[in-house]
């Protein structure tokens, strides 16, 4: 390559636009990253500065992409995708190794996957799986992370999704709040009786929403974001509440209440194509996709 053809920016410092990108903080990015926040900074600056145009839009909310910004980041992922080639091809036939980032929500992370990734560490030691909980949906398609574990069939662009199983959702409540309240008999016999919800202004996923499959409670008595919270106040003999069966399996002190009465939710894992050809990556994938399947019976609440 001749002195003229070179391009005139660093090529490094696209890393820092691809994190900065899918971070839109400069701290998280940096974290990412592993180095000093200012680093990030200058790093932007100067990429900025060569290529002669803005690429983020400063605000108190964080960075976000402006018109060449996005033009830039289709061309970035390909380097990315290009640069994960190689280290595969180089590295061909070596042990997968390295992290790979799972996104889900609190629930079906904190109870269920936490239980499968302990598995999985024992079966591949080199291969670090980041778990990510959170309320809201992450966008593969920014990379925020490499692996969405989901209750429906998201959308994006260049998304690979898959059913891959589905979970049972039912009423329990402790010993004490049926000792103190009495069983429920029949469907009537809810009206009598205290509720633990979700807070809906605060659910970003409707299906989370699952009590309203069954009854529209008269007596709500502590409502929550999260699911271990309501776990918790269950525990404690506030009231009755809904849990998917990956939670109640592994806690017999707490009693199904009208079992009979119950709504399902699907699973999905989703992955960006471009990630699909990272042996890591397809590790991680197969082995959720298998236990999933092989704990069939348990999400169904046989």
């Amino acid at each position: 390559m001749s002195p003229s053809s070179k391009p005139r920016y660093d090529w490094n410092d696209i890393v820092y636009f691809l994190e900065l990108a899918r971070q839109r903080n400069l701290v998280r990015a940096a974290t990412a990253l592993k180095v000093d926040h200012t680093t990030v900074g200058r790093r932007i600056r100067e990429l900025e500065r060569n290529l002669g145009c803005t690429l983020f839009n400063r605000s108190k909310h964080g960075f976000t992409l402006t018109e060449e910004g996005h033009r830039l980041l289709q061309y970035a992922e390909g380097m990315e995708n290009q640069a994960n080639l190689i280290a595969e091809a180089i590295g061909l036939g070596a042990e997968a190794g390295g992290a790979v980032r799972v996104a889900s929500l609190e629930g079906i992370g904190s109870f269920y996957l936490t239980r499968c990734i302990a598995d999985f560490n024992r079966l591949q030691p080199a291969i670090q799986i980041e778990l990510i909980t959170d309320s809201r949906i992450l966008d593969l398609s920014r990379r925020e992370a490499d692996i969405f574990v989901s209750f429906f069939n998201p959308r994006g662009r260049r998304l690979s999704t898959s059913k891959v199983g589905e979970f049972k959702v039912s009423l329990f409540a402790s010993p004490a709040y049926l000792q103190t309240r009495g069983p429920p008999r029949s469907l009537a016999d809810l009206d009598k009786h205290d509720f633990i919800d979700f807070i809906d202004e605060h659910v970003h996923i409707k299906e989370n929403l699952w009590l309203s499959d069954i009854l529209r409670p008269t007596s709500v008595v502590f409502r929550s974001t999260s699911l271990l919270a309501q776990y918790m106040s269950a525990m404690a003999g506030q009231g009755i509440v809904m849990l998917p069966s990956f939670v109640a399996a592994h806690d017999k002190a707490l009693i199904p209440v009208l079992p009979e009465i119950f709504t399902v939710r699907d699973i999905w894992i989703s992955v960006h194509e471009d990630l699909l050809h990272i042996s890591r990556v397809r590790a991680v994938l197969r082995f959720f996709e298998r236990r999933i399947a092989a704990d069939g019976a348990l999400l169904r609440g046989a």
